[in-house]
């Protein structure tokens, strides 16, 4: 255990400079935690028994007996008895207003079967008024016991469903995001028929009889729109502030958004002038090359808020996703041999936005989950770095890096591209990973965090949520064992360790954002951005990690979230 002397001179001068309360001598804490394991996640593993917070800011971190010493009359003081503190968890990629609607429509993370998705609708079909859309989302169908008759590609009929919503347009979302399902109401109200075109990077599937399954992969869920536009539009307020509930329970403390929109923008920069918006975001903007060129000047901002908003990168998808037959491959599916999954943006679309990026000092986010989905991403940067070092700093990402082509795996350290990638896709993907790839690609490329570390490469974790769930816990248990709901194991040699595990959850996801001076470690200085867990989710064994509660969250020196 390092002494507060020792440990001021190890950080050293590398660290932030903290706010004048926190140098001044004599300075008060307004909050302590104490008697417990606090892990900084520094490079010099450090460790204390308790932390000192004055403000926003980190004040001090070292034994108890020290940190007493900085407790005043109005200091909050919070007993850790034994317990785990460590920097907030950073979501590395999510999509946060999809986290907030998530909670205003039929969840179907859970269904167990297309005859329990079919119940949920017609009961939400009896309480609705007629016309008026019925929404859904998380429906995966690898993840159902049994196929639906007369499917295809293992996707339902709509028949059954459209059966009990006759009144009520139907439009059910898959759990990627990357398809979706809607029913005879719906496709009438948007003009689908038989004769209806595949978009370009999109595809409407079909019954024997050549008529609309009711499936619809990747942007063809756009020739929906009219079905969208009966939904009653939420307050977007009211939408930010159930994500934000939902981050505080969590215990995350910073948001990284990848597919933000202007208009969403607004309405975040309206709530951190209100101080109504309790956690920190990071957003990368999903807008059309001409909108962000005129757009971007007046919209980019950084620690808007008190370091609540930033504005950072541009997105892009260049591919759809494994589960929906949409990631883009080398060779076809293993299970679906007609197809090679789809390219859902242009190369020339995704080489715009990287000069868009280079020119506005953005970071450049491109969605790539299939082998060349990640192989023509790559050479996009390549390309836009050329033979300068200095944009080799530049800190662009892969979103996802799923399943990657052996010979790519180095390029990320060489490149110094970040693979940002999520450890709970691994275990809920598996056990149809096999089916899609075959076991070769599978082995030799799904989900390689061991290999892309052993190269250099920097690797962020989040849950893409809400495609997951937005628990941090159960994304670090993934990483650390990869093991199944059933107990087997998915590769366990990729594995992270404990440590570098959390590391892919905080320090790693703020380098991600050129924030790592900011917060992703307890080091004086910082913003005290805090969680405290029932469980040591560092030492326990692995059976209980899952068992780990987020007990307070705390954002900015203040405890926003305590479990009863």
């Amino acid at each position: 255990m390092l002494t507060t002397t020792l440990l001021v001179a190890a950080l050293g001068a590398a660290l932030p400079s903290q706010d004048a309360a926190a140098e001044a001598p004599g300075a008060v804490a307004t909050l302590v935690l104490t008697g417990g394991r606090v892990v900084v996640v520094d490079e010099a593993g450090i460790e204390a028994e308790a932390i000192a917070v004055n403000g926003d800011r980190i004040l001090q971190i070292g034994t108890v007996d020290e940190i007493a010493g900085l407790v005043g009359d109005d200091t909050r003081v919070i007993q850790l008895d034994g317990r785990l503190a460590i920097p907030g968890f950073i979501e590395g990629h999510g999509h946060f207003f999809g986290v907030g609607d998530a909670a205003m429509q039929l969840d179907l993370r859970q269904a167990a079967s297309w005859d329990q998705i079919v119940a949920q609708v017609e009961a939400a079909a009896k309480e609705l008024p007629k016309g008026s859309l019925i929404r859904g989302r998380g429906w995966h169908q690898e993840k159902w016991t049994k196929t639906p008759m007369d499917a295809v590609d293992g996707l339902p009929h709509h028949r059954t469903l459209s059966a009990v919503s006759p009144d009520h347009p139907v439009v059910l979302i898959h759990a990627s995001g990357h398809a979706s399902f809607a029913n005879a109401a719906a496709m009438e109200l948007c003009g689908i028929n038989s004769e209806t075109a595949d978009p370009e990077g999109g595809e409407i599937v079909h019954d024997a009889e050549g008529k609309p399954l009711g499936a619809f992969r990747e942007t063809a869920t756009g020739l929906l729109r009219q079905a969208f536009l009966r939904a009653r539009q939420p307050d977007p307020r009211r939408v930010a502030r159930l994500a934000v509930g939902e981050c505080l329970r969590k215990g995350v403390t910073s948001f990284q958004d990848l597919g933000a929109k202007f208009s969403e923008l607004g309405v975040l920069r309206a709530m951190a002038d209100a101080g109504d918006l309790d956690v920190r975001l990071w957003l990368a903007l999903r807008e059309p090359v001409e909108d962000l060129n005129e757009n971007l000047p007046g919209a980019k901002v950084t620690g808007y808020g008190n370091h609540h908003l930033t504005v950072g990168g541009i997105k892009r998808s260049i591919d759809g996703a494994l589960g929906s037959h949409g990631a883009w491959l080398l060779e076809p599916y293993a299970d679906l041999a007609t197809s090679s999954g789809l390219n859902t943006v242009t190369i020339e679309d995704v080489r715009a936005c990287a000069e868009v990026a280079v020119q506005h000092g953005l970071q450049l986010c491109v969605h790539a989950i299939g082998d060349r989905a990640n192989r023509e991403t790559l050479n996009i940067f390549e390309r836009a770095f050329g033979d300068d070092a200095a944009r080799k700093g530049l800190r662009w990402r892969v979103e996802h890096a799923q399943h990657l082509h052996p010979d790519d795996v180095p390029r990320f350290g060489k490149l110094g591209v970040i693979a940002a990638m999520q450890g709970i896709h691994c275990t809920s993907d598996a056990p149809w990973v096999y089916r899609r790839l075959g076991a070769d690609r599978a082995e030799s490329g799904a989900y390689l965090w061991r290999d892309l570390l052993d190269t250099g490469a920097v690797v962020m974790n989040g849950t893409d949520a809400p495609v997951e769930d937005l628990d941090p816990i159960a994304s670090y248990h993934a990483s650390v064992t990869r093991r199944l709901s059933d107990g087997s194991t998915f590769f366990p040699e990729q594995s992270m360790t404990r440590m570098e595990a959390l590391r892919s959850y905080t320090i790693s996801n703020a380098y991600g954002a050129f924030e790592e001076d900011l917060k992703g470690s307890l080091e004086p200085g910082k913003l005290a951005d805090i969680v405290i867990l029932s469980k040591d989710i560092l030492a326990c064994p692995d059976d209980e990690i899952l068992d780990a509660k987020i007990d307070a969250t705390v954002v900015g020196g203040e405890v926003l979230y305590e479990r009863k």
